[in-house]
């Protein structure tokens, strides 16, 4: 059996605002140590519930923030930020389910940290369906018939996924108070709680349907104002839907969605400064 485990930081245990997921900021490199440990009690789990390989995808920011020499030896580790898929790099048929740890709610949700791949996005739509980033990595690992069987973070994200995939197992290791503070569980109690659910999740993966896109979607950004839907629209192929800051692309394939959505966040990204 194959797994793959996609890691965002914003979810992890006890992290309740910017200064504990951010490289520039004090609470950092103590945020690295508690992301790598929790990345192992599922990695752990899944060894000793009969995976024969593991990938992990480093998926929070420059997207190289876990500790490779304290991440389990059995594991196999993408770092690193030019990703043509991102946060589900490498993610294909091959795999038997897909994992999901430190994720947030999206955007304009309750939840720690909640937002959507950067701050200058307010919605995404796929067709009428709004979705954040678990929709949207849900939805590329199901063009590959692959399931998310399993989502730890905050309630907001459990609730989130929950949602969207019938059956899917989840493990919130904190609760919300407020978009920067939390109630949350001790470090060791979440770990057991990981490796409890990621356990309960591969012995039910058969079960979970992968959440399957649309064949030709519409991708539709809503940005947080009309400078940055000016950058995004910059790409080919995309127009601004009058009277909104909303950027509409129409897609082959949810893949291309997904490339489209990294380049749009990343022209919008232009404007940080105005």
């Amino acid at each position: 059996m194959k797994y793959f485990l996609s890691v965002d930081m914003e979810g992890i245990t006890g992290l309740p605002d910017y200064t504990f997921v951010s490289q520039s900021e004090n609470n950092y490199e103590h945020s690295r140590k508690i992301m790598t440990d929790e990345a192992n009690a599922i990695i752990g789990a899944a060894f000793k519930s009969g995976a024969k390989e593991v990938l992990v995808n480093d998926s929070h920011s420059k997207m190289n923030n876990l500790l490779v020499e304290e991440l389990h030896e059995d594991a196999d580790l993408i770092t690193g930020d030019l990703k043509p898929l991102s946060m589900v790099q490498n993610v294909d048929e091959t795999f038997d389910g897909v994992m999901f740890a430190g994720y947030h709610a999206r955007a304009g949700q309750p939840g720690v940290m909640s937002h959507s791949m950067t701050f200058s996005i307010r919605t995404i739509f796929i067709d009428d369906v709004e979705i954040g980033e678990i929709g949207f990595n849900s939805y590329v690992a199901g063009y590959f018939g692959v399931p998310v069987i399993f989502l730890a973070g905050d309630d907001c994200a459990c609730r989130e996924i929950e949602a969207l995939i019938p059956g899917v197992v989840t493990a919130a290791v904190k609760e919300s108070i407020s978009r920067s503070a939390v109630k949350t569980l001790h470090p060791k109690k979440a770990r057991a709680l990981l490796a409890e659910k990621t356990a309960e999740a591969i012995a039910k993966k058969d079960s979970i349907k992968p959440l399957v896109p649309p064949a030709t979607p519409t991708l539709r950004i809503e940005f947080t104002n009309y400078g940055q839907a000016e950058w995004a629209a910059l790409m080919p192929g995309t127009r601004i839907i009058e009277g909104t800051t909303m950027v509409e692309f129409k897609a082959k394939d949810i893949l291309e969605a997904y490339k489209a959505m990294l380049v749009m966040a990343e022209l919008a990204y232009q404007t940080r400064y105005c």
